[in-house]
């Protein structure tokens, strides 16, 4: 059974440990494993688009979505037409902080079998021919039933590069930030337009990876307009942030992209994309339909 609409709430986002302050506070974090001693991909990705003076485009899509074999080639997909950051939904029966397209692409995705395990082995597939990075997003029950350490080292080993667990508060969050930085994984959390400045320092100031800034009071979907007050919140995150802003919620078209991307350092499109993968599941051709559609955000965004 699906959470009401508007029962997550943004006033108290969560946060994660700290990182360096170098290049956009990317720099390799010393407590991190042998396994991780390479430079986290998410990192690397953004250190890159900084040299180049370029923003960064991120998709959204539900894992499983309408099925495992299909993420796999969406991922792959995405990473020839240049997308900087993938973002796989985690089927969870009670999505609280996600809109009715992709509350209906978690349930699609429940009902093809994408279960956690399966997810990862995705994910390990996916690394057999691509280093695109990749952060799930995640509620905290499914982190918990599987087994929070257990978890994080599987999600390493699989390849993953993040996790975003949308419900997860700061003050429960201690072992996840050991067990995050011991696997060399990058904690992404929330800043929402209600955070009020002191809350906005204490999670930039805890961040790994990036800064996700969600435009919009209450949950994902697309939206007519972007909100009006994206440069005067990302410039509060940017007082306290050396890790890149990507912002997020509500775009759904290469005009909004390249608007916000004029105040962020990436774009994140998520509803809108799932919206294509919910118009076109039954068509042989759905990878290439969401590709065309997903190539003119992506070239909106670049040198915004």
């Amino acid at each position: 059974m699906f959470a009401p609409m508007g029962a997550l709430n943004f006033k108290q986002p969560v946060a994660a440990l700290r990182l360096g302050a170098t290049h956009f506070g990317i720099e390799s974090c010393g407590r991190e494993n042998k396994q991780s001693a390479r430079m986290n991909r998410i990192d690397e990705r953004f250190l890159r688009l900084r040299q180049q003076r370029d923003k960064g485009f991120i998709v959204y899509i539900g894992a499983g979505d309408p099925n495992l074999q299909t993420t796999r080639q969406l991922a792959l997909g995405f990473d020839r037409i240049g997308v900087d950051v993938l973002e796989l939904g985690v089927p969870f029966s009670d999505p609280l902080a996600d809109g009715l397209v992709n509350q209906l692409a978690a349930q699609r995705g429940l009902e093809s079998g994408a279960t956690p395990p399966k997810v990862l082995d995705t994910v390990a597939d996916i690394r057999r021919n691509s280093q695109i990075p990749i952060v799930l997003y995640i509620y905290y029950n499914l982190v918990h039933h599987y087994g929070l350490e257990r978890f994080v080292a599987d999600c390493a080993r699989s390849g993953v590069d993040g996790l975003l667990v949308l419900d997860l508060p700061p003050e429960e969050s201690a072992g996840y930030e050991k067990a995050m930085a011991a696997a060399g994984l990058r904690v992404i959390y929330l800043v929402a337009p209600t955070t009020p400045d002191d809350r906005i320092a204490l999670i930039v100031k805890r961040g790994t990876g990036f800064i996700y800034y969600v435009s919009r009071e209450g949950v994902t979907g697309m939206q007519e307009k972007v909100s009006a007050n994206i440069a005067e919140m990302t410039a509060k995150i940017r007082a306290h942030a050396t890790l890149p802003i990507a912002v997020g919620f509500g775009i759904s078209n290469p005009d909004q992209a390249r608007l916000v991307a004029a105040n962020c350092d990436a774009v994140v499109v998520g509803s809108a994309v799932v919206n294509q993968i919910a118009r076109h599941g039954e068509d042989a051709k759905l990878v290439e339909r969401v590709l065309e559609f997903v190539q003119p955000l992506i070239q909106a965004v670049r040198k915004a």
